[in-house]
């Protein structure tokens, strides 16, 4: 496992959560460092299969040699049109794991990382037409309040997006510090690095459209899994979770859940045990699971 590139978060109990059939088709659709992937081919015997995705190319560096698998170099919001390519139309179980790989937040040029500075960035995927420096440079003040209120759950999103608006009207925000330099006086010395790192998360999930792609991804999960089939999900922001939650609850993100003409509710999905987080031991090893949450769903 390629620990220095992302050290697997609940490790044991995601993969525990997905109760591996030896012959099983497995998907892991955040393959990052390999290290949930690694855990899946140990559980799986010589017929299983085990398709994993990643947008990001440098995670391409971590593929494994196991003629039971398969690296896709793809969003996992292609999920099923991926897996048809491969003549895959049922799985056995699909592990998720949302959070930011350690790579990505250790490799200053991404951008991603309050520590660094680096240009305006963010991208997962490298080719993607939208980085953050568009984000900050050319939305209008009304959109880029809303991303940093809806995805950074900032009170002060507003005078914030003025503040942007009124400094890139000067001169462009090339790099994350001129960005910090803009909003400096939001940014009080006791909560600086927890206000930073909800704007960096805010501008993170519009650059990536991360909310979009989970949702696409748990609309076709109820398609894609087999009756009985497992669905283990690590998130580690309130949006996120709040999603999964829902939609395994509900089979829907709003709304009323369907029912049948009996007035029963109708829903895809069914919750196995409750929430999972990570224990002090792992918090102590691995600081970066500390927001780290787990839920287990089975296809009714």
């Amino acid at each position: 496992m390629n620990s220095a590139y992302h050290n697997p978060v609940l490790l044991q109990e995601s993969v525990d959560g997905l109760d591996i059939k030896k012959d099983g088709v497995y998907v892991d659709v955040t393959f990052g460092g390999g290290g949930h992937s690694k855990e899946i081919l140990k559980r799986l015997g010589e017929g299983g299969k085990l398709f994993a995705f990643d947008q990001d190319e440098d995670a391409l560096q971590n593929a494994i040699d196991d003629e039971r698998f398969q690296l896709i170099n793809q969003n996992f919001r292609y999920l099923k049109q991926y897996l048809k390519f491969y003549g895959i139309r049922k799985v056995d179980g699909i592990l998720a794991d949302f959070g930011v790989s350690s790579h990505q937040f250790d490799e200053a040029e991404r951008g991603f990382s309050t520590r660094f500075n680096a240009d305006l960035d963010m991208r997962m995927n490298r080719s993607g037409a939208l980085s953050a420096f568009e984000v900050v440079n050319d939305y209008p003040q009304e959109d880029l309040a809303s991303v940093l209120f809806q995805y950074g759950e900032l009170r002060n999103a507003n005078a914030m997006a003025k503040a942007i608006v009124e400094a890139r009207g000067q001169n462009p925000i090339k790099t994350t510090d001129d960005l910090k330099t803009v909003l400096k006086r939001f940014l009080p010395k006791m909560k600086e690095n927890k206000i930073l790192a909800q704007i960096y998360q805010a501008i993170r999930i519009e650059v990536n459209q991360e909310i979009e792609a989970l949702k696409e991804f748990l609309e076709q999960v109820p398609e894609v899994l087999k009756e009985g089939g497992r669905l283990s999900m690590i998130s580690y922001h309130s949006l996120e979770d709040r999603l999964v939650k829902r939609f395994i609850r509900d089979g829907r993100f709003e709304g009323e859940p369907e029912k049948d003409f009996y007035g029963n509710i109708n829903v895809p999905l069914k919750k196995v045990g409750g929430l999972i987080v990570p224990s002090a031991e792992e918090i102590a090893r691995n600081n970066r699971a500390r927001s780290a949450k787990l839920r287990i769903a089975e296809r009714i």
